[in-house]
């Protein structure tokens, strides 16, 4: 699983326009801003043993974190004036209509791309984005120095930008579905964050151990498209398939009748 695409939303564009010129005005070079993508290595992993803080100041692993479930990882800037809130809550709000449960069957662990944010920005990022329902229960804001996020960021290949005349970060909008270990085993894009991608994500990452057949079933109609970073419906290609197998059927048992026929008939 290796999906490849750039950068779908900017978080140091200002405003909702998202072109290349209004990001370059953000003081990012053309080449700064190619460099910008979500490129896992081929089985990619958070390193378990990782340790960051949390919001009470303590020291947590990422291996905590996850707790022996998938896990839903995002990263933010939790002091960005733009788009990193609104990717939190449109995360949060599509794991609440996942219909999964929280803290049983997902976390959600934000990590901090400024070394300079601490404890209270992560706190004030919560408070303005995630409610204090099951979901926000279920999520850490984790914070960390610059090795750190840098050691986090490389095994998920998460590449960024940083501005360092107004303090922003320029960074792919990616939600990494990782499993129990750790390995990334999905990376959604905007676009695949509502409930049922997210749900079929988890549910894959949980290898069988969540989920109903029916979300089983599902993951056997819909594909995965890593170029989109969302699930496709492939019902129609499986017809297509096996209305070409029936035909192909039809006809080796029609010329086995035909030469049935001719035998026949030979003097």
């Amino acid at each position: 699983m290796t999906p490849a695409w750039r950068t779908l939303v900017i978080a140091a564009c200002v405003g909702a326009t998202l072109s290349l010129a209004d990001c370059a005005m953000a003081n990012f070079t053309r080449a700064e801003l190619n460099a910008v993508a979500a490129v896992p290595p081929p089985h990619a992993t958070l390193p378990l043993g990782l340790v960051l803080r949390d919001e009470k100041e303590h020291r947590l692993s990422i291996g905590d974190a996850i707790a022996g479930v998938p896990a839903v990882v995002i990263f933010a800037d939790y002091t960005c004036r733009t788009l990193c809130g609104p990717i939190v809550s449109f995360v949060a709000a599509g794991l609440a209509k996942s219909g999964l449960r929280p803290g049983t069957e997902y976390h959600l662990i934000v990590i901090g791309l400024n070394p300079r944010n601490g404890v209270s920005d992560a706190r004030a990022m919560r408070a303005k984005h995630l409610g204090d329902d099951p979901v926000g229960r279920a999520t850490d804001f984790l914070t960390a120095d610059e090795p750190t996020i840098h050691s986090a960021t490389t095994a998920l290949g998460l590449r960024y930008a940083y501005d360092e005349q107004n303090d922003q970060y320029a960074h792919p909008a990616a939600a990494y579905i990782v499993d129990s270990a750790g390995q990334v085993r999905r990376l959604l894009s905007p676009l695949g964050l509502d409930g049922g991608d997210l749900r079929l994500a988890i549910v894959d990452a949980g290898r069988g151990s969540i989920g109903t057949l029916a979300d089983h079933i599902h993951l056997l109609c819909y594909g995965y498209d890593p170029t989109q970073g969302v699930y496709t419906e492939r019902i129609t290609m499986m017809l297509g398939y096996a209305a070409g197998s029936t035909l192909l059927l039809l006809m080796a048992g029609i010329s086995i009748m035909v030469m049935r026929e001719r035998r026949r008939a030979a003097p």
